[in-house]
C-alpha cells in the first residue's frame, strides 16, 4: 500500500475514553465521515488506546468503549472496507517509534505542554510519565504513516508544532526520513459548548449531565436536556451580548440542519424559545436517531468489528512498518 500520489494522506484519531458527545461528532467524527466521502485523501481512522490510559481506566470499561467507538465510527457512515480503522495498541511500531522519539524530544518541550499542566491538575494522584511525554506518541502516531495533514482543533496545535519540530530534528541529524506534516483545519462548524455552562465547551466529564449529549442518550433524554439548556429572558431567537445559550442552541441547530445563522435567526421570528428547543431536539434526533439504530446493529456483530479492525491494523502495519524499519536502520540499529 504504497502512498497514492494524487491523494494527501491524512490520520485522524480518536481516544475510548467513553461515548462520545454531540460535539464530539459535530467537531471530529462528522468530519472523518466527509473526508471520505470526498475521496481526495488516503485516510488512516486510528482508536487511540494507548493514550487513553495515561489516565486510570477500568480494563473492562476501556475494552467496551473501544468496540462502541468501533461502532460508532461505522455507524455514523465511515467505510472501514474502503479506508483503515485500527486500534493503536495493535500497531507495535507506534511504541517503537514513540521510545525512539522520546529520545529526541526535550524535556523542556514536554514540560510547556499546555495539556500536561491541564491534566496534571485533575489528576494529581497520577501524574505519571506517560502522561508527560505522551505529545511524543503522538508525534509518532503521525509520522509513522508520512501524513501529509492533520485535522486538529485548537487544543491540538501544540502538539502538532511539537510533531513538525521533531520531524525536522531528525531529518536534519540523520537525512530526508519523515514528511512533515501540515494542520488540516476542517471548514468552520459549530463549536458546540455545554448546554448548562455555554461559555464552555461541552464535555462529558462534566458532573452535570444535563450539560452534554452523548451519541448514545436515550433520545426522549436528549429532547429533555435540550429543554434544559440554559437560555435568557428575552425569548427571542437571535445572537447578541448575554445570548450565549441561545447562540449555542442555534449552533447545533445549525450543525444538524446546515442552516445559516442568519436563517435561523428569520425562521424563529416571533417565536418563543419553547417552540425553538423543541426544534432544536427534533433536529439532534433525527441524525442521532438512524446512528443509534445501525450502532446498535454493528455492536451486535462482533465477528464483522474484528474483521474491520484486524483489516485496519494489517493495512496500517505495512505503512508503519516501513517507517521504523528506517528508522532503525538510521539511528543503527541492527536489522533483525
Amino acid at each position: 500500500m504504497e502512498n497514492n500520489e494524487s491523494k494527501k494522506r491524512i490520520l485522524s484519531a480518536i481516544q475510548p475514553t467513553g461515548v462520545l458527545t454531540l460535539g464530539n461528532y459535530v467537531g471530529a467524527l462528522r468530519n472523518f465521515v466527509q473526508l471520505q466521502k470526498e475521496d481526495k485523501y488516503e485516510c488512516f481512522y486510528m482508536i487511540a488506546d494507548l493514550h487513553s490510559i495515561t489516565v486510570k481506566q477500568e480494563p473492562k470499561d476501556l475494552r467496551n468503549n473501544s468496540l462502541d467507538l468501533l461502532a460508532l465510527f461505522l455507524a455514523s457512515g465511515l467505510d472501514g472496507e474502503k479506508d483503515p480503522i485500527f486500534y493503536q495498541s495493535h500497531v507495535p511500531a507506534h511504541s517503537q517509534l514513540g521510545w525512539v522519539l522520546d529520545c529526541f524530544t526535550y524535556f523542556g518541550e514536554l514540560s510547556r505542554m499546555t495539556q500536561f499542566k491541564d491534566k496534571s491538575s485533575k489528576h494529581a494522584d497520577n501524574i505519571n510519565a506517560g502522561l508527560f511525554t505522551y505529545p511524543s506518541l503522538m508525534a509518532a502516531d503521525i509520522l509513522l504513516y508520512q501524513a501529509d495533514l492533520v485535522p486538529i482543533g485548537k487544543d491540538q496545535k501544540q502538539h502538532l508544532e511539537l510533531t513538525r519540530d521533531l520531524a525536522t530534528r531528525f531529518n536534519h541529524t540523520y537525512s530526508d526520513t519523515f514528511k512533515v506534516p501540515e494542520p488540516y483545519i476542517p471548514k468552520v462548524g459549530a463549536k458546540i459548548m455545554s448546554l448548562q455552562n455555554p461559555l464552555q465547551k461541552m464535555s462529558k466529564s462534566d458532573p452535570n449531565e444535563n450539560s452534554y449529549i452523548l451519541m448514545l442518550d436515550p433520545l426522549d433524554r436528549i429532547v429533555n436536556k435540550i429543554k434544559r439548556a440554559v437560555t435568557d429572558s428575552d425569548a427571542c431567537v437571535k445572537r447578541g451580548e448575554g445570548k450565549e445559550g441561545v447562540e449555542n442552541l442555534m449552533s447545533i441547530y445549525s450543525a444538524m440542519t446546515g442552516k445559516t445563522m442568519d436563517e435561523i435567526e428569520v425562521e424563529f421570528d416571533g417565536k418563543g424559545y419553547g417552540d425553538f428547543k423543541m426544534a432544536v431536539a427534533e433536529s439532534v434526533v433525527a441524525v442521532l436517531g438512524p446512528i443509534q439504530e445501525k450502532y446498535k446493529d454493528y455492536i451486535k456483530n462482533k465477528d464483522y468489528l474484528e474483521k474491520i479492525y484486524r483489516s485496519g491494523a494489517e493495512r496500517a502495519m505495512y505503512v508503519a512498518n516501513k517507517t521504523v524499519s528506517k528508522v532503525n536502520r538510521k539511528v543503527g540499529f541492527i536489522r533483525p
